[in-house]
């Protein structure tokens, strides 16, 4: 199959999704609905966990570090399911907000890179700065995909 290439704008677009996605998880929590339906969603949609394999480094893991498995990335964004002991649910802190400053975007055929900050916003208005380096493919069927996700937070 041969698919278009990939644009700074696919990456942009799938950076929007993935903030969304984040906002969603959130307000699903505080609503008292389905906020793991939902990251699921988010994990389904975003990640290549089913194509293929996927890095993930997420920004608050020590104790289990690397997320492999769709399971362990689930246990990051939501702490509900049991995989790691050290997860309390990253994307269900409030988040109102998540917006992306992309340092740099760097293309390969099939392939993108991006690497900046990203910014989450408290519902009282308060930024948190994380910096991230982010690797995108397309999967089987044309869709931009994250392969690589590695957060942590500034050096003091």
């Amino acid at each position: 199959m041969c698919f278009a290439m990939i644009t700074i704008q696919d990456v942009e677009d799938v950076q929007e999704k993935w903030g969304q996605g984040i906002v969603e998880i959130s307000s699903a929590y505080d609503d008292g609905g389905d906020f793991v339906k939902r990251a699921e969603l988010h994990i389904d949609s975003l990640y290549d966990y089913k194509d293929g394999s996927v890095l993930f480094k997420p920004t608050f893991a020590s104790e289990v570090q690397f997320r492999s498995t769709f399971e362990s990335a689930l246990s990051y964004f939501v702490g509900e399911n049991g995989v790691c002991s050290e997860d309390s649910g990253f994307a269900i802190k409030g988040w109102a907000k998540v917006r992306f400053q992309n340092e740099n975007v760097i293309i390969r055929d099939s392939t993108a890179l991006a690497m900046g900050n990203y910014f989450f916003t408290t519902a009282e208005g308060d930024e948190v700065k994380v910096e991230y380096s982010f690797g995108y493919t397309k999967d089987s069927e044309g869709n931009l995909r994250i392969c690589l996700h590695h957060s942590s937070v500034p050096s003091s």
